[in-house]
């Protein structure tokens, strides 16, 4: 499992791919969480390209709302099973991605510590702690 993805790179690589990489990633993301948490909650988490494609404008984006919520809970579940000592939830999804956007940087915010998150997991896991 990746653990070098960062808030820089996420920038640069969008740029240049044209927001591409960020749609891979959050996909890769929304791969990765279903085989990390699922055998431990039971839940399971959908791509997220059949959000982003299909989903959101049928739904006039509330399914995205509800997506992202969903998956930063559920990650942050998984740091505490894990207990691994960073906090991340869908709060910080509520107040860093939606209400941050009012100071500008606060989505920013919200992928740093989204991508910390994962980086945190995926090395427990690497490191063989199932």
């Amino acid at each position: 499992m990746k653990t070098n993805r960062g808030l820089l790179k996420m920038i640069l690589l969008g740029i240049i791919t044209l927001g591409i990489y960020p749609i891979v990633v959050y996909s890769q993301i929304s791969e990765e969480i279903n085989v990390l948490a699922s055998p431990h909650d039971g839940k399971h988490t959908m791509h997220y390209c059949l959000i982003f494609f299909l989903f959101s404008w049928l739904t006039l984006n509330i399914a995205t709302l509800v997506w992202w919520h969903r998956i930063s809970g559920r990650i942050g579940q998984e740091l505490r099973r894990r207990n691994l000592q960073y906090s991340f939830g869908a709060s910080d999804f509520w107040l860093w991605n939606i209400l941050g956007s009012l100071i500008v940087i606060g989505p920013f915010v919200y992928i740093h510590k989204l991508m910390k998150a994962m980086n945190f997991i995926n090395a427990d896991w690497n490191s063989g702690n199932k």
